[in-house]
């Protein structure tokens, strides 16, 4: 029953930062209009593959299709085009990425348990559950898909040295991060960590050579499909552009850490300087690589740090155990304390940010154009986080999947529906045609979430800088005949 109630207490946390109010907090991000809308294209054409477009595997958006098929959505919902009607497009799949952060948490706790004990998996699982930078978990993105594989695959090998079964845990590790890298490339940098951590179970290459078939083989999907379809150039193409990207850098990535979660981001430094000290081969091989990887590529964004985040929470339990070692009295009491003043600071911290509405004016405006009342002959531009509602569940005419399109192919229509949120804003200057079309249009109505309400130097408000999707929408027109 102890066992039972360490592990359950973390899960009940996750439960409730992850679960609570999915849709009014974060706002709607651009990144996930994308993959809702290559989701749908899965569920209504049967194909992986959108378009042209090469930027990512497929698995990620076959997983939560996978899901969203098993309640009928969309058209369970029975979507209207009121606006609490239109939160459940968003708000069903976001459910499905907080239980996939429940199953991190679960994850994590028994990786550590196997690794280093009961108490440190306590401390970093309830880390993970309640410290304010869990909140990106919310947000439906490929970090966050891939997690559970690649954490699923670190358990498997680490079970592998006991079980009799090795050989089928092995390729079984193998197949996990086969997938997690068939989800977002970049997991291909936890190789050296599971790959180390089957090979020293038995010293066997044999063992090696099995773990490794699956992990290059399913990636390798990706680039025979495109082939398949005779877009092998267009796959370099977009490939080589993604890698070259540019960003923020590691830089940028850390401050907004630091910033936002300052007591997950010391601690979890903290313990892999102190995984340098005692020379511990898994936090090294599995923080060090990964944050090599960001401050190497061009394009990163903060999201980008999801896989360190379970790292920075196990390291930093690691620390905090050894120094309560230090200290006079039972380690369970001083684990149970440890744990509670945690929980406290970490929901005191992430509450005012999973409490507040921040999204409402996205949903708002998304209403208004599905009731805007024309003959549809107007062309409607937004961002990915409108367009795929209007196309695929209300099968508007005339939608372009995205306001850039106009940069490559005139508007079906003459007369034009922009919306103009702050993400356009960023974007505009991308090219001649999305100014053109901002300064020829005029607004018909507004719509604002009042993020700017919200101090961002203020703690535990830095996160708002990256929920500003719904500040100033404005919904403008253009006809053609005027």
């Amino acid at each position: 029953m102890k066992k039972l109630y360490l592990i359950l207490i973390p899960l009940l946390l996750s439960g409730i930062t992850h679960l609570w109010n999915p849709v009014g907090f974060p706002d709607i991000f651009f990144d996930e209009g994308v993959y809702m809308r290559r989701t749908l294209n899965i569920l209504q054409e049967g194909s992986p593959q959108e378009a042209y477009f090469y930027d990512h595997p497929y698995f990620g958006q076959l997983t939560l299709a996978g899901f969203l098929a098993t309640v009928g959505y969309p058209d369970s919902l029975n979507a209207t085009s009121e606006a609490d009607s239109l939160k459940m497009l968003y708000m069903i799949p976001r459910i499905f990425m907080g239980m996939l952060a429940i199953l991190d948490t679960f994850l994590i706790y028994k990786i550590t348990e196997k690794k280093y004990g009961k108490n440190v998996a306590f401390i970093s699982s309830v880390l993970f559950a309640v410290m304010p930078f869990s909140w990106i978990f919310r947000r439906i993105l490929l970090d966050s898909l891939l997690l559970p594989f690649l954490l699923s695959s670190i358990l498997v090998a680490l079970y592998a040295k006991d079980l009799s079964n090795k050989r089928s845990l092995i390729l079984a590790s193998g197949i996990l991060l086969g997938l997690g890298i068939f989800t977002k490339i970049p997991a291909f940098v936890f190789i050296p960590l599971i790959a180390g951590l089957v090979f020293y179970n038995r010293k066997k290459f044999s063992d090696l050579g099995l773990w490794f078939l699956p992990v290059i083989l399913i990636p390798m999907i990706w680039p025979a499909y495109a082939m398949h379809l005779e877009h092998f150039d267009l796959w370099m193409k977009d490939v080589f552009w993604q890698a070259g990207r540019e960003g923020g850098g590691l830089a940028l990535i850390s401050q907004f850490f630091l910033e936002t979660d300052p007591m997950l981001f010391i601690l979890g430094m903290g313990g892999i300087v102190f995984a340098a000290y005692k020379r511990d081969y898994f936090i090294l091989s599995w923080s060090i690589p990964m944050i090599l990887f960001l401050g190497l590529i061009g394009f990163t964004q903060y999201f980008h740090s999801i896989p360190l985040i379970p790292v920075f929470c196990i390291g930093g339990a690691i620390l905090v155990v050894s120094l309560l070692n230090k200290l006079k009295g039972k380690i369970e009491t001083k684990t149970i304390l440890v744990v509670v003043g945690f929980s406290i600071f970490g929901l005191a911290s992430l509450f005012p940010l999973i409490m507040s509405d921040v999204s409402s004016s996205q949903f708002k405006a998304m209403s208004f154009v599905l009731n805007f009342e024309s003959d549809n002959q107007i062309t409607i531009l937004s961002s990915p986080v409108y367009s795929w509602v209007f196309d695929d569940v209300f099968n508007k005419d005339n939608v372009m999947m995205d306001y850039a399109m106009i940069l490559f192919e005139d508007p079906p229509t003459e007369d034009l529906l922009l919306i103009a949120d702050s993400h356009f804003l960023v974007d505009i200057s991308r090219g001649q045609q999305l100014e053109q079309v901002y300064s020829k249009t005029k607004i018909v109505e507004t719509f604002d979430s009042r993020v700017s309400d919200f101090d961002p130097m203020l703690y535990p408000y830095g996160s708002m800088r990256v929920n500003y999707e719904g500040n100033n929408i404005e919904i403008r027109t253009f006809y053609g005949n005027d």
